[in-house]
């Protein structure tokens, strides 16, 4: 039977990864709204979400729901996408994590109106949804 061995995680920034490195340096942008005047939904799942919890260390699972309507600006997505990979070593719960995501949105892009809803994998017997919402 063969073993494998995993790769130590580094944190030297030379030593890194290229997506590693775009992860640390990411943060949500924006970019002018397109049409002005016109209130739309913009709808991002982001089902790939992952986070530590801060009792256990185990890892949490979740899919990221983002339904916004934009004001002046719209967040651009691949930099949403580095944003949310960000958490994936932090220890944080559920409803903090779901509350710093909306306060995070909300301080780039300040739509009219925002909902996140986070859909935690179930473990151990429980399934647990956190959803919050801000209105202009």
């Amino acid at each position: 039977m063969s073993q494998m061995k995993s790769e130590a995680v580094t944190t030297n920034p030379s030593e890194m990864k290229y997506g590693e490195r775009e992860i640390i340096n990411g943060e949500l942008i924006t970019f002018p709204n397109p049409r002005l005047g016109r209130r739309y939904n913009v709808e991002i799942s982001l089902p790939e979400f992952t986070c530590k919890c801060p009792f256990s260390g185990y890892p949490d699972f979740a899919t990221i729901g983002i339904i916004y309507v934009p004001d002046q600006k719209v967040v651009e997505l691949k930099a949403l996408k580095l944003y949310i990979n960000s958490y994936r070593d932090r220890y944080i719960s559920h409803e903090e994590v779901t509350n710093q995501i909306l306060d995070d949105f909300v301080s780039v892009a300040d739509p009219y109106q925002i909902t996140v809803r986070a859909d935690f994998s179930p473990r151990g017997n429980v399934h647990m949804i956190v959803e919050v919402k801000h209105e202009k």
